[in-house]
C-alpha cells in the first residue's frame, strides 16, 4: 500500500505527485561531505552559499584527514604495493613464538609416539629449557645429602634374588656350554684324531710287511697285526692286540678278544672263533653299520701272508654285555653246529648307548696267500 505524505513547508515541487520516490530526495545521489557542507541541505529557494543565521562551518573534525571524494562506480581500484615487486621474504625468528603449533609428525600413531619421546624424553619427562626441565636439572645437580645418597645406594644395589637369579642362570649357560663342546668333542673330534691314528697303524703295518719286520706269531697288547676288510660297508681299519678301551678302541681300531681278554683264535688256527670289538659310535666308529651286513657279503682279514675271506651268516640283533658264549669256539645262537673257522663281530647298541650288544657272525670260505694277489671279494 502506497502512502501520501503532506508536501513540506519548505515547497519542493517533487511532493506534489503525493507519491513517496526515495530516488527523489536530495541526498540520495549526493555524496556524503563529512565537514557538513550546508549547501547539500539548502532550501530550492535559497542559494548555495546560503548559512543559516549563528551558523558556523565545522571544518573537518580534529585529528580527521578528509578521504577525498570517493570513487564512482567506473573509478579505478587503488594501487596495492604487493603487485608492484616481489616481496622478500621476512627474517624468520631465532625464538620460535610460543602459541605456534607443532606440526604433527608424519605417520601413524607410532611416529606419533616418537616424537614425543623425542621431546620429552623417554618416559615423558619434562623437556630441557622448560620451567620444569630446568627445575628438574637444578635438582640433579645440586648436591645430595647423606640420606639420599644412601638411598640411591640401595636403590641401585641389586636384591638377593636378583643376585640368586644371576648365579643360577650363569651356571646354566656354563653348563649348556660345556655339555655342547662335550658333544662336539664326542661325536666330530674323536673321529678325526681316531681316523688318523688307525690309517697311521695300516700304513706303518704295511710298511712293515713289505719290509720284513714284521713276522706272526703272539704279539702284544695294543699292538697291530692285521687289517680287516668290509667291502660293503667301505670299512678298511687295523686290528690290534686285546680290546683296551684308550689302547686300542678308542684309537679307531679293531680289538681282538686275545690272551686274557676271553682268549679266541687267531685266523690262521685250523678250528675256532676268532672275536673282534670295535666302537658303533664315536672314536672312528667302525663297527656303526654292521647291522646292515647280508648273508653272502664278505668280511676280510689281512694279515702279513695270508687273505682269509668269510662270509657273513647270521647276526643277533640285542644281547647282554655279560653274553660271552657268543665267543666259544663254536657260539650259542649262531646257527653254527660243529667245530669251523668262524669269525665274530661285536659292538654296542643302540646307537650312543652301551647297554646291549650287538652281534654278527661269519664263516671262513676262502685262505688267499698274498702271493697270489688279492681275493675276489677286495677286487671287485
Amino acid at each position: 500500500m502506497t502512502a501520501l505524505r503532506p508536501e513540506r513547508e519548505s515547497g519542493a515541487e517533487w511532493y506534489g505527485t503525493g507519491a513517496y520516490d526515495a530516488s527523489r530526495e536530495p541526498y540520495a545521489s549526493a555524496p556524503y561531505d563529512p565537514r557538513g557542507s550546508a549547501a547539500q541541505y539548502a532550501s530550492p529557494g535559497q542559494s548555495p552559499g546560503y548559512q543559516p543565521p549563528g551558523y558556523a562551518s565545522p571544518g573537518p573534525f580534529p585529528g580527521y584527514d578528509s578521504p577525498g571524494p570517493p570513487p564512482g562506480p567506473s573509478a579505478p581500484a587503488p594501487a596495492d604495493d604487493e603487485t608492484m615487486a616481489l616481496r622478500l621474504p621476512e627474517p624468520a625468528s631465532d625464538v620460535p613464538s610460543a602459541t605456534a603449533a607443532t606440526p604433527a609428525p608424519p605417520g601413524g600413531r607410532a611416529a606419533r609416539r616418537k616424537a614425543a619421546k623425542g621431546r620429552h624424553g623417554r618416559h615423558g619427562g619434562a623437556a630441557a629449557g622448560t620451567p620444569r626441565g630446568r627445575e628438574e636439572d637444578a635438582r640433579s645437580s645440586r648436591p645430595l645429602s647423606r640420606v639420599e645418597a644412601r638411598r640411591q645406594a640401595r636403590a641401585r644395589k641389586p636384591s638377593p634374588g636378583v643376585l640368586i637369579s644371576r648365579i643360577v642362570g650363569e651356571v646354566f649357560i656354563t653348563t649348556g656350554v660345556v655339555m655342547l663342546l662335550f658333544v662336539t668333542y664326542q661325536l666330530w673330534w674323536t673321529n678325526i684324531r681316531a681316523h688318523a691314528e688307525a690309517g697311521n697303524e695300516a700304513h706303518q703295518l704295511q710298511n712293515d710287511w713289505a719290509s720284513g719286520k714284521r713276522s706272526p706269531g703272539v704279539f702284544e697288547p695294543g699292538q697291530g697285526f692285521a687289517i680287516l676288510h668290509i667291502p660293503t660297508l667301505d670299512v678298511v681299519v687295523p686290528i690290534a692286540e686285546g680290546t683296551s678301551k684308550s689302547k686300542v678302541l678308542d684309537k679307531g681300531m679293531v680289538g681282538h678278544y686275545g690272551r686274557g681278554d676271553l682268549n679266541t683264535a687267531m685266523p690262521d688256527a685250523r678250528t675256532g672263533n676268532f672275536g673282534l670289538a670295535g666302537h658303533r659310535n664315536t672314536h672312528g666308529e667302525p663297527f656303526r653299520y654292521i647291522n646292515r651286513l647280508k648273508p653272502g657279503d664278505p668280511i676280510v682279514v689281512e694279515t702279513q701272508d695270508t687273505y682269509f675271506v668269510y662270509k657273513m651268516t647270521s647276526t643277533l640283533p640285542v644281547t647282554s654285555p655279560a653274553n660271552t658264549s657268543v665267543l666259544d669256539p663254536v657260539p650259542k645262537g649262531s646257527g653254527f653246529t660243529g667245530p669251523g673257522r668262524y669269525i665274530t663281530l661285536t659292538t654296542c647298541t643302540p646307537e650312543f648307548t652301551s647297554k646291549y650288544r650287538l652281534i654278527v657272525w661269519g664263516r671262513m670260505v676262502e685262505e688267499r696267500p698274498r702271493s697270489k694277489g688279492k681275493p675276489d671279494a677286495l677286487v671287485s
